[in-house]
């Protein structure tokens, strides 16, 4: 940016800087600069402006571009007068509307202070520091719930999605608010043979990704001060929007059976919802004996409470068939479904569904109307022949192939260059392992300390409200390659030297000692 000063003008031309590089039209930077200086007032009420073909001839810019800014500035009230009789600063101008400093900078904007937050507002930001903004960057090992981007099948969604709006065999006017109706059929009938869910299309709501879907349940289902149970260490999403709906949060531990229902009715017998994740829980991987399903669904009968489950990998089981929901087995219409495609297809498509009980379903397309009325049509067509084809469920057992064989790969290689510094254990379900740490150590300075490293390994801690009884470190593998895997292991191996915790086994080291003397 420069300022003119040419000798030939008024005293009011220093007042202006414009850039010609600058991507901004230069009507625009004059009006921006006039305005500025009318609010700071260096140009006071009723002081006169230079004519426009005066300051057209100074900046050497076509007299309309001045005519331009000077007309927005009369349109807006910061001038008066008609042309060929001057042009004036108002004397209209509010006083508490003048300023005494420029306002445009970005260190000026970031730095006015602003005012209190509500009390929902301030904890919905605490929320958010603890689970921590959207990354935006190429995942690296091992970043936890990314699925194998490279392995997807981008010819045949290009070709899906270039026939759609070849044919234009969808509206571009909006859709209807629980989404598009082929594809809420197609969700229908996945979810029935797949999962076991028992729903008819009409119940079916398309939101962006399962955080939607937690937040429109939140607002829809608690009022402020309302129990919720939630999984200790369990998912931070939901409690995020939980705390946002002004809810009491009641971390109810996990153990090998899942979610303990006794402890939670023991802590808030009338709590208004559970959130659960009984086909593979989130972190920790347990899956919820049936005996704790059915006291869940029991207890929210007695209670008059509603469950969440959030079924967000279930498709990767690898022994036997995927387990059936909690949602097939519910008789009073107590329990919400929830899934996505962000983990089976791409977290960028935030697409995911809501299949609500047939009493909730009005309120829920009211939430949606209210929050932000549907999701894209286009990208909803483009899923639904996806689904509609096959090739949904051909790219699932591709993953559920190719995700077993980077657990194996992830397992072989902790092993050899690990050592015993991390208890790994081969996962029946899912896209993550978790790490157990040796006693005493402390997650959350591993982490630290591979970040360093270029390793991503998500502390356990992060997760709980409770202390934990150990340590972990949580792997995601199915987004990484051997080579990517690899070399995560090696960085990971070189962090865990670093704050001494890599110990490795006798006959590891007696090997090495025989590798190293033999070279």
């Amino acid at each position: 940016m420069f300022m003119h000063r040419r000798s030939t003008t008024t005293a009011h031309t220093f007042l202006l800087t414009f850039d010609p590089a600058s991507p901004r039209p230069l009507y625009r930077q004059i009006y921006d600069g006039l305005r500025e200086a009318i609010l700071t007032s260096r140009l006071a009420p009723g002081s006169r402006l230079p004519s426009t073909r005066t300051l057209a001839a100074d900046f050497q810019v076509a007299r309309n571009t001045v005519t331009l800014a000077f007309e927005q500035l009369r349109a807006e009230g910061y001038v008066e007068g008609c042309r060929g009789a001057g042009t004036r600063v108002t004397h209209t101008l509010p006083e508490n509307a003048l300023r005494t400093a420029p306002q445009n900078s970005d260190a000026q904007v970031r730095s006015t202070p602003v005012r209190p937050l509500s009390a929902r507002g301030a904890a919905m930001v605490a929320a958010a520091a603890a689970w921590g903004l959207p990354a935006g960057t190429t995942p690296v090992a091992f970043r936890f719930g990314v699925p194998a981007l490279d392995a997807f099948p981008f010819a045949l969604w290009s070709r899906l999605t270039a026939r759609r709006w070849r044919k234009a065999t969808f509206s571009l006017a909006e859709s209807h608010v629980a989404g598009y109706g082929p594809l809420r059929q197609e969700i229908a009938a996945y979810v029935t043979a797949a999962r076991g869910v028992r729903c008819s299309k009409e119940q079916v709501l398309i939101v962006n990704g399962s955080q939607q879907a937690l937040d429109l349940a939140a607002r829809v289902l608690l009022d402020p001060g309302d129990a919720a149970w939630v999984e200790d260490p369990g998912y931070l999403g939901a409690r995020g929007a939980f705390v946002a709906a002004g809810a009491r949060l009641v971390p109810v531990p996990v153990d090998d059976e899942g979610l303990s229902v006794e402890t939670g009715i023991r802590l808030a017998p009338h709590a208004r919802l559970a959130y659960v994740s009984p086909s593979h829980q989130y972190p920790l991987g347990v899956t919820m004996s049936i005996g704790r399903r059915l006291a869940l669904l029991s207890w929210a009968g007695r209670a008059d409470a509603w469950i969440l489950e959030d079924d967000y990998d279930s498709e990767f089981r690898y022994t036997g068939r995927p387990l059936a929901c909690l949602q097939g087995l519910d008789t009073e219409g107590r329990v919400l479904y929830l899934g996505t495609f962000s983990k089976t297809l791409f977290s960028a498509l935030r697409l995911g569904y809501l299949i609500v009980p047939d009493g909730l379903v009005g309120a829920f397309l009211a939430a949606r109307v209210v929050a932000d009325r549907h999701s894209p049509t286009p990208e909803q067509a483009v899923l639904a022949d996806f689904l509609a084809e096959g090739h949904f469920a051909r790219h699932v057992r591709r993953m559920r192939t190719l995700y077993a064989e980077r657990q194996r790969f992830l397992l072989e290689a902790a092993h050899q260059k690990l050592g015993d510094a991390l208890e790994l254990a081969p996962a029946d379900a899912g896209m993550h392992l978790v790490g157990w740490l040796p006693q005493g150590t402390t997650d959350s300075d591993i982490s630290a300390v591979a970040a360093a490293h270029g390793v991503e390994v998500l502390p356990l801690s992060r997760y709980a409200v409770a202390p934990l009884a150990r340590r972990a470190l949580l792997l995601g593998y199915a987004g990484f390659d051997r080579a990517a895997i690899r070399s995560g292991v090696a960085r990971l191996a070189t962090a865990l030297d670093q704050t001494g915790r890599r110990r490795v086994s006798p006959a590891r080291a007696r090997t090495r000692t025989r590798t190293a003397r033999r070279s």
